[in-house]
């Protein structure tokens, strides 16, 4: 009958073995991925060449004093303004039906094109002229369209004041 195991040696990793097992696992990294590292490489000299690898090392050298004048610039009454307008023409525009917007877009292009055109002939408008441009069915259309705009705008600086 056999001796029972009563120890049990574990083999010890030297810190030379290590080192040696993270060089050869690099190594076969490099060589599984050549092409990559290569064009790593180009990239890299093209950026050092162009001086932007500099300049990016300057930056992150100095990102805490950049980090300060972001947050200074960023806290300007100017900028907090242009946010703030950002933010609220973005609330807006999700009330809105899509759809709408696009048609209304197409409708403001179309009648700048019609403007410029206008513009171009130089032709005078005379009262006979808007008279009979009331009847157009467009004119008609545009004008109720900015009638029921203006009444809309109306009712909501009213909401607003209360």
């Amino acid at each position: 009958m056999a001796r029972p195991i009563t120890r049990i040696v574990q083999s010890q990793v030297t810190e030379n073995e290590k080192q040696n097992q993270a060089v050869e696992s690099v190594l076969q990294s490099l060589a599984q991925n050549a092409d990559g590292i290569q064009e790593t490489i180009k990239l890299l000299q093209e950026l050092h060449d162009s001086g932007i690898l500099g300049a990016l090392n300057a930056a992150v050298g100095a990102k805490e004093e950049i980090a300060k004048i972001v947050v200074g610039q960023m806290v300007r009454p100017p900028v907090t303004n242009i946010i703030n307008h950002g933010l609220a023409a973005a609330g807006g525009l999700s009330e809105l039906n899509p759809e709408v917007t696009q048609k209304l877009m197409s409708g403001v292009t179309k009648g700048l094109q019609k403007a410029d055109e206008g513009l171009r002939a130089g032709q005078k408008v005379s009262i006979f002229d808007l008279m009979k441009a009331l009847s157009d069915p467009d004119i008609n259309r545009a004008i109720g369209f900015g009638i029921n705009l203006l009444k809309g705008v109306g009712e909501g600086l009213k909401e607003k004041e209360s």
